[in-house]
């Protein structure tokens, strides 16, 4: 079992010691190794999964009926289910939508799957990883089709929560904080009943209790299906346009195990779906948590926090709803984070083949101009059906780049002849710091030339070494696991973030680093949600890249008040409670 860093929460921060880093060659800029004078470079990201023990494969039911949900699935969460200080793993799974059509698979009938990462150190002090199936002894029977998964602790008491998001009734798993979780669907008003993706957790009223937005797709049933043609002239997947969007739900957590539905009353302004996915962050700077939404085929929606209970849309003209043709997107994935590192929370989504990626950037007041194009990620992903994604600093040299996986939706032309045509490969665009970005997928190693029906990324350090990994869960295919072999090779700073109410992570506390010898700070957010249908390590990783000295830390908490860390040790986790820091 792997060690807590943080184990006690001392009075201020408590210091965990962790990988040296080795160079301070950033990877991107490395000349390649010359025949006969080196060997050649490691890859920079690895498939660990047969390593990891991990063995799993979303079985989405298809049999030849093409119903609509099918292609949408499936997500993935990484959390720690133990509170033994490493990330555990949770895959939702799929069924048959009609019975008729024959009997589920053997491997999708029980449902999804948690498992535990038993995190130890090798004879060679490296950190290796395993998975265990836990799913049985923990309690959790996920029914319905599974589609994603949000994890967060909604009743304080310092143990990760599950919600679960189906076509069919929603399910909220709360942890006992014993290895097992309790059922509390009805019982906490969660279980919407429809067909939601992604969800999140977040305290929109700053009381201290997380509340939970649920993104809903479209109403459609077995009984509703329609026959839908693609380009390709022959029976494919419809596109969400042949059917009715269904509203999103905002629901206030009440502080005793129980939400009321304040949907009505707290967006008043705004189109509704198809939701794909929901990132929250504070997009103009007031210390109140705004939603974004990503919409397939209609509108994007920013919902900003008006504190006082209420949202109002502005997604028009804050300049995030279209695309820049002034047309809606097909959005399926996306994330919050600070590209251009200025202070604010810029915003990418992941769209159609013939529409290229999104890339929007903030100017500090919730307001953004759309750099798809001339930042080169637009023009980058054509020809990809982006989902999962995540802003993460993969070579940690303080700039956030991207992951985006893939898969069609619409079978390929060039691979009909494929019992699966829908496969495509995954990206890594590298950001150059200059507001434009590079694909270095190449460059990244043979998974990243694997082609998978993508749909979930989770991201996150599943071996605590300061870099971010991924867990990629694939239809009718096994989920990867992802290992980055090369954050390492610069500084970093891991924080955890816990508030003195259950000591739970605090989700939408803002992290500000302030680095000796002048330079920029940088600004960090403490999140698990975003990507697509997926929940991910709610600790915080800077990448500080020459940056060889203890450094400042300054938190934003998500009730407004700030407080200051100086001289906290790098290259190591340490955990931050709030109330032990200096007040400002």
């Amino acid at each position: 079992m792997g060690r807590w860093c943080g184990a006690g929460l001392l009075a201020a921060l408590v210091a965990c010691g962790g990988e040296p880093a080795r160079s301070r060659t950033t990877p991107a800029d490395s000349a390649p190794a010359t025949a006969g004078t080196a060997d050649p470079a490691p890859d920079w990201f690895v498939d660990r999964t047969a390593d990891a023990g991990l063995q799993f494969t979303y079985r989405n039911g298809m049999a030849g009926q093409y119903y609509f949900p099918e292609m949408l699935p499936a997500g993935v969460a990484l959390f720690d289910s133990d509170n033994d200080g490493d990330l555990d793993v949770f895959l939702t799974q799929g069924e048959m939508l009609d019975p008729a059509t024959g009997a589920a698979p053997a491997d999708a009938a029980a449902g999804g799957r948690l498992y535990r990462n038993d995190l130890a150190a090798g004879g060679d002090g490296a950190r290796r990883f395993r998975f265990v199936d836990v799913t049985a002894a923990s309690g959790i029977v996920s029914s319905g089709y599974g589609m994603g998964v949000a994890a967060a602790d909604f009743n304080n008491d310092g143990c990760t929560d599950l919600y679960l998001t189906n076509l069919g009734p929603n399910q909220l798993y709360r942890n006992n904080c014993d290895g097992t979780f309790r059922d509390v669907s009805a019982s906490s008003h969660t279980d919407d009943d429809g067909w939601s993706v992604s969800a999140s957790f977040l305290d929109y009223d700053r009381d201290g209790w997380l509340d939970l937005y649920v993104g809903n797709y479209v109403r459609w049933d077995v009984g509703s299906d329609k026959p839908c043609t693609g380009l390709t002239g022959r029976r494919d997947y419809c596109t969400p346009a042949v059917y009715q969007p269904q509203g999103d739900r905002l629901l206030r957590n009440r502080g005793d195990g129980t939400f009321t539905d304040v949907t009505a009353a707290a967006l008043t302004s705004g189109p509704y779906g198809p939701a794909l996915g929901v990132s929250t962050a504070d997009f103009d700077g007031d210390g109140w948590m705004d939603i974004y939404v990503a919409n397939d085929g209609r509108e994007n929606v920013l919902w900003m926090n008006q504190r006082d209970g209420t949202f109002r849309n502005a997604g028009l003209i804050s300049g995030t709803a279209l695309g820049g043709d002034g047309r809606p997107k097909g959005s399926m994935g996306v994330d919050a984070g600070d590209v251009d590192n200025d202070g604010d929370e810029d915003l990418f989504t992941t769209q159609l083949p013939t529409e290229g990626n999104n890339l929007y950037v903030n100017d500090g007041t919730a307001l953004f101009d759309d750099r798809s194009a001339a930042s080169g990620l637009g023009p980058l992903s054509r020809g990809f059906t982006g989902f999962g994604t995540a802003w993460i600093d993969y070579d940690n040299d303080g700039w956030l780049d991207l992951l985006v996986v893939n898969g069609a939706i619409e079978a390929i032309r060039e691979r009909l002849q494929e019992p699966l045509p829908y496969r495509e490969r995954k990206r890594l665009y590298r950001n150059r710091g200059d507001g434009g970005f590079e694909d270095v997928s190449e460059r990244a190693g043979p998974v990243f030339q694997t082609m998978d029906v993508s749909r979930g990324a989770a991201f996150g350090d599943l071996d605590n070494d300061g870099d971010t990994d991924v867990v990629v869960a694939n239809i009718n295919a096994p989920a990867r696991v992802i290992v980055n072999d090369v954050g390492q090779r610069a500084h970093w700073l891991g924080l955890r973030l816990v508030g003195t109410r259950g000591k739970r992570d605090m989700i939408g506390a803002r992290v500000n680093v302030v680095r000796p010898g002048g330079a920029a700070p940088l600004w960090r957010r403490a999140r698990s949600d975003g990507s697509y249908a997926s929940a991910s390590d709610p600790r915080v990783l800077v990448g500080l890249g020459d940056t060889n000295q203890p450094v400042t830390v300054q938190v934003q908490w998500p009730d407004g008040r700030s407080e200051t860390w100086p001289d906290v040790a790098i290259d190591r986790w340490t955990t931050i409670e709030q109330g032990t820091g200096r007040t400002r």
